[in-house]
């Protein structure tokens, strides 16, 4: 028999010991009930490693507790983390030297391997208490400091994954947040994948680790070699130390960012190449790195600057992070800020940066490539200048490249770039890519589009192509130029051509209106309803203001688009409307981001294009003739995650620019077809997806309602093999569907996909939790279930069942020979507990209803003990509604939970007067759900309070908190 004690956590622990680390068995710890520190340990190491007394490390521990004692408050966990590490590493000075002079104290040796490395499972804290302790599967502690926690499921059990031990991981810190103040990071697998995240991550920013560009996973053997690499001592403490940032939200939260795989292997390809070359005296000085538009640059370079300027050996280095343009410089710079990054010192003028190399300042400088561009002497000859080059494909403009080679001769100069570099692209290879890097392609570290995808940084991207007469045929322009200019010279002709056919067509009145027409049409119908936003990219700055004019008179309303546009040489003024500075251009697409601002369109010709983070932007109307680099940065703006309605970036094509994609974009064929799909390609497939699952489904009326259709059809799902497998694939079909919804040709599927998302959701488990294989459906397959809902009669209310004795005799005689019974039953129970969904009271009964089923399906009971199980169960649920109910009415209720949410946010920054907030919530909310018959089946009343809700947190009182958020409406729907 397999199970998770016996599979993964005795995998894991001999991963472990394969890894540095020694084992010993919980119970053999020495260590207090309620410590998280075994001191022991740690007093032998400050001793071993510092000179310094006994009694003088014990003060150092003294320190540690308290800090420790200050992170048992959930809210505090992240700023606790923070300054633990801030103790290790930086504030870590004592006066134990001669005559009270301070001296470093290091907790750890220069090679962890020498330190006391343990590695132990079914940790209990607090430990032996009266009402025992949370058990952890793994726990990892280097000289007594437990600086890794792992949550184990099991592997054998379909429904279960990784995400469930997520879940596990953030009831862990919330329940006992003191164990995790040390905490490095937390991971959890099932044995086919290894996901991690740094504390007080949701489980939708939980991401994989693979020890290598491989990426081998699937397996429990993957998942083995996967794990040594991430919990190697050395590499656990180089995380901790460099490759961790915390930073703020928008919103003003604080939270902690642990690097990404790849953004670890490209950080480190970096610094050791640096580190070699500058030991040896010898080697390549440059390379090149592509990763994904959106898997995280930005933060690659924060956390490969952080290690270089620590590092010792490097005699204190200079690092220079140069974008190509202002916006990204600001950018930059916001994120090394926010995440406390010290010495920063941003060049904004030409004088600026000459300073900087002149007074030879070893600090991290951010400044563009441009300002490089009147430098026409050397600036400093030093070999220890390390150059971070974003966009590097983009820098070799001119000679500005060439430029800053010159004046900086010694220095080191890396390339990063998040589109593919083409093959022909000789000038980027040649500039940043180093012959020793040539049998991988030329990289020194790669991150491609499906690796995105795939590991869920960035969504895929989708294209939907229009009428054909939409689109420029250069061709038949060409004919009819030639028409037109028979007279001239073929020279003169094809300037004529080159200057006007393009421009003639995009400018074209009668075009742009018609195309307008198509644009707001298909945004009514794909993306409004969503709540998400889109963006018009057009052929010049004319277009730009006749497009505007155009979907503002169709829109009926000029507050719904803004054209965003660079305005240098408009000797004309025609433009002056549109003249912005840095920070009136910032507040607008601030507000384009917001949910509630009444933009939903930003129309742009060159500006937005490549840099542009806009989670909420779903869908590029795309009528400007691109290619190459251009064209994938810019579609790109519309692949960044957002919300779970939000399943792929969406290019709506008026140029034809994907009627051949591989050839368009010209790089990697196979790679570029994987993350960029044609919507009409996926409506081919529909109907093989919809087949795939009615085959689950032999035999089966599907014109039958009512509960003996829904039982027919769960009896063909009894295997919980079966189960998941129907999961996955109703998961993929419902994903087309809701990317090319709601085109009419679904209509002809209408009848069978209502029918297969129905079921789908009658045998979703109750207490899936973080489960990534029973997936949320998406806003339109919900819709389509509430607008085609069955009351289904099953008889005998729950109430009587449970209350009556000879009933329940009778349901008990009457399932031994018909077995229908117990599903009668168990689905009523069902039915009662999705009443409370979401309730944290019910949850309990959730679970135990889907351990019984599994009991039944591994036949550890009989079917008619379940049936007992089950009316025990009942009973139970009902007893739990009725003391519910007896103190207050369900809208007191929803005003007592929402009290509890918003004083529990409540800061001395952050001041809100609860009892306000709380009552305009409930004022609100009760004058929408009135107006609806039945407000939680309607998709138009769910928006509708959705929007009302976040006007109030977001507008009202400045709670710009998604987690905030969520949590409110889920009150809201589960009382009101």
């Amino acid at each position: 028999m397999f199970n998770e004690d016996n599979t993964v956590e005795q995998m894991l622990i001999e991963a472990a010991t394969q890894s540095s680390w020694q084992y010993v068995k919980s119970q053999d710890i020495p260590r207090s009930s309620d410590s998280v520190l075994v001191e022991s340990w740690l007093l032998e190491a400050l001793v071993r490693l510092n000179p310094i007394t006994r009694q003088q490390a014990e003060q150092v521990i003294y320190k540690l507790r308290a800090a420790i004692t200050c992170g048992g408050n959930y809210d505090e966990l992240v700023t606790a983390n923070d300054r633990f590490r801030t103790l290790l590493f930086n504030e870590n000075t004592e006066p134990f030297g001669k005559d009270g002079e301070y001296i470093p104290i290091r907790f750890f040796s220069e090679d962890a391997v020498e330190d006391y490395c343990v590695v132990t499972n079914q940790w209990e804290f607090p430990r032996s208490s009266v009402e025992g302790g949370k058990r952890l599967d793994l726990v990892y502690l280097i000289n007594g400091i437990p600086v890794c926690v792992g949550e184990v499921k099991s592997p054998v059990r379909p429904q279960i994954t990784w995400a469930n031990g997520a879940i596990d991981m953030l009831h862990y810190e919330k329940s006992i947040p003191e164990m995790f103040v040390p905490n490095i990071l937390t991971f959890a697998t099932e044995g086919k994948e290894l996901q991690y995240a740094g504390i007080c991550a949701p489980v939708d920013k939980w991401g994989p680790w693979f020890k290598d560009e491989s990426r081998q996973h699937g397996t429990i053997e993957s998942v083995k070699s996967n794990v040594m690499g991430l919990v190697q001592p050395n590499r656990l403490l180089d995380i901790y130390r460099y490759y961790s940032v915390f930073t703020g939200t928008s919103s003003g939260k604080k939270i902690k960012i642990v690097c990404r795989y790849q953004q670890y292997l490209g950080g480190e390809a970096i610094v050791q190449r640096v580190l070699n070359t500058y030991r040896e005296k010898q080697g390549p000085k440059k390379g090149l790195i592509w990763h994904f538009q959106g898997s995280g640059k930005s933060w690659l370079m924060v956390f490969a600057a952080q290690k270089l300027r620590l590092q010792n050996e490097l005699h204190a280095p200079t690092v220079v992070i140069v974008d190509d343009r202002i916006d990204l410089e600001d950018q930059i710079t916001g994120d090394f800020t926010r995440a406390d990054i010290p010495n920063i010192e941003p060049a904004k003028t030409k004088e600026e940066l000459v300073a900087f190399f002149k007074q030879d300042q070893r600090k991290i400088l951010i400044t563009t490539i441009f300002k490089f561009g009147d430098v026409d002497s050397v600036l400093n000859e030093r070999d220890n200048i390390i150059l971070l080059v974003d966009e590097a494909h983009r820098t070799q403009e001119k000679d500005l490249g060439q430029k800053m080679r010159s004046a900086l001769p010694n220095a080191f100069f890396f390339g990063l770039t998040g589109t593919p570099i083409n093959k022909r692209d000789k000038n980027t290879f040649q500039s940043f890519g180093a012959d020793e890097d040539l049998e991988k392609g030329g990289y020194i570290s790669k991150y491609t589009f499906q690796n995105s995808v795939e590991d869920g940084a960035t969504l895929e991207l989708n294209f939907q192509t229009v009428p054909v007469e939409m689109h420029l045929n250069e061709a038949q322009l060409q004919e009819e130029f030639d028409e037109l200019t028979d007279q001239i010279s073929e020279e003169e002709k094809n300037e004529l051509v080159k200057r006007t056919s393009v421009e003639a067509f995009f400018t074209a009145e009668k075009r742009i209106n018609d195309v307008a027409r198509y644009i707001v049409n298909h945004f009514k119908e794909y993306v409004e309803p969503t709540g998400m936003k889109a963006q018009v990219v057009v052929y010049n700055r004319d277009c730009c203001v006749k497009y505007k004019k155009a979907i503002d008179a169709l829109l009926g309303s000029e507050d719904a688009t803004t054209i965003v546009m660079h305005t240098a040489g408009d000797k004309a003024d025609e433009y002056k409307a549109y003249c912005r500075d840095r920070e009136q251009e910032r507040k607008l697409l601030d507000q384009f981001r917001d949910p509630l601002s009444p933009i939903k369109m930003v129309i742009v010709t060159s500006k937005l294009l490549t840099g542009f983070d806009a989670p909420i932007l779903q869908c590029m109307y795309l009528d400007k003739p691109m290619k190459d680099h251009t064209l994938l940065q810019a579609i790109c703006r519309t692949n960044r995650k957002y919300n779970v309605d939000k399943k792929c970036g969406l290019i709506v094509d008026f140029v034809g620019v994907f009627d051949n994609v591989a050839k368009s974009l010209a790089f990697d064929e196979e790679t570029v077809k994987t993350v960029v799909k044609n919507i009409d390609e996926i409506k081919v497939l529909i109907p093989q997806f919809l087949q795939e699952c009615i085959d689950f489904f032999p035999g089966v009326d599907r014109t039958i309602g009512g509960w003996e259709g829904l039982q027919a059809a769960q009896q063909c799902l009894l295997d919980e093999s079966t189960k998941t497998n129907f999961a996955k694939h109703f998961s993929r079909l419902a994903k087309a569907w809701e990317t090319v919804s709601p085109d009419a040709m679904l209509a002809a599927y209408q009848a069978d996909y209502t029918w297969l998302a129905q079921v789908y959701q009658s045998v979703r488990p109750v207490s899936t939790g973080g489960s990534l294989i029973w997936t949320l459906l998406g806003a339109k397959t919900i819709e389509i279930i509430h607008r085609n809902i069955d009351t289904i009669d099953i008889g005998t209310p729950l109430e009587d069942l449970v209350v009556d004795g000879d009933v329940i005799d009778m349901v008990l005689e009457q399932a031994k020979d018909n077995p229908k019974k117990i599903l009668e039953v168990e689905k009523m129970l069902r039915l009662r507990l999705g009443e409370h969904h979401g309730d944290p009271n019910y949850k309990v009964f959730a679970e135990k209803l889907d351990e019984l089923r599994r009991h039944m399906e591994e036949n550890l009971i009989t079917s008619i003990d379940f049936l007992r199980g089950l009316l025990t169960l009942a009973k139970e649920v009902l007893e739990e509604e009725k003391n519910s109910n007896q103190p207050l009415d369900k809208r007191e209720q929803a005003k007592a939970a929402l009290t509890e949410l918003f004083e529990s946010i409540k800061t001395e920054d952050t001041p809100i007067i609860v009892e306000r907030v709380v009552a305009d919530i409930d004022e609100n909310v009760v004058a929408i759900v009135r107006k609806f018959k039945d407000a939680f089946k309607s998709i138009t009343a769910q928006r509708e309070i959705k929007k009302k809700l976040r006007s109030i947190l977001w507008v009202n009182y400045q709670i710009k908190d998604q987690e905030v958020f969520d949590k409110a409406y889920q009150y809201i729907e589960m009382y009101y």
